[in-house]
């Protein structure tokens, strides 16, 4: 399984890496559309995206247009191995982490745990309409998110992608936190009645 999830990782990558710019950038405005449209979008709160990178669909457009009441939030790698989110605008103070990605440079007392999030929009690479994600590998989300495998509790937990990273079946692991929906630049596909039926 860790072979397969491995060559489909890169095949995945290799495509939304080839789309070309016009793509990227529509995909993007699109996919703010629809990440404002989804019926439990936040209206207040603590919100969390991520900052792309290897050909991730970005987010910005989506950042720019949230309702005043809420705060973005980008995540931080912390040494027990688990997520934590940083309020972040543009202009603020970012520092890359260990694998490159820009990280906010807050106190540890201002990071917030995943819990105090209405809604976290998770990078992915891969996804299928059950709501399953391919992620990069490291299970930095999974790890965070592994309270979500007991109840839907909040916060609400979004992939974003282009179309082209929908698979057939990904075979879900023991670990593995679902998703409750995936916006694309082609829709948004709600899962909450795969995960919760």
């Amino acid at each position: 399984m860790t072979d397969d999830r491995s060559t489909l990782r890169r095949a995945l990558r290799a495509k939304r890496r080839n789309l070309p710019a016009a793509a990227r950038i529509g995909g993007a405005e699109t996919l703010a559309r629809h990440l404002l449209g989804l019926p439990f979008a936040p209206q207040s709160g603590y919100v969390a995206g991520y900052w792309a990178m290897d050909g991730e669909i970005a987010l910005h457009a989506w950042q720019m247009r949230l309702p005043k009441d809420c705060i973005y939030c980008l995540p931080v790698l912390h040494e027990d191995q688990q997520l934590r989110f940083a309020p972040w605008r543009p202009g603020d103070a970012l520092a890359p982490n260990r694998f490159g990605i820009p990280e906010p440079t807050l106190a540890e007392t201002s990071l917030l745990l995943p819990e105090q999030l209405s809604l976290i929009v998770l990078p992915l690479v891969g996804y299928d309409s059950r709501g399953h994600r391919l992620g990069m590998g490291g299970g930095w989300y999974d790890r965070s998110l592994a309270f979500r495998q007991r109840s839907p509790a909040p916060p609400w937990l979004v992939g974003a992608a282009f179309e082209l990273q929908r698979v057939e079946r990904l075979d879900a692991a023991d670990w593995d936190v679902a998703l409750d929906a995936v916006c694309t630049e082609s829709g948004i596909l709600d899962c909450r009645s795969a995960l919760y039926a």
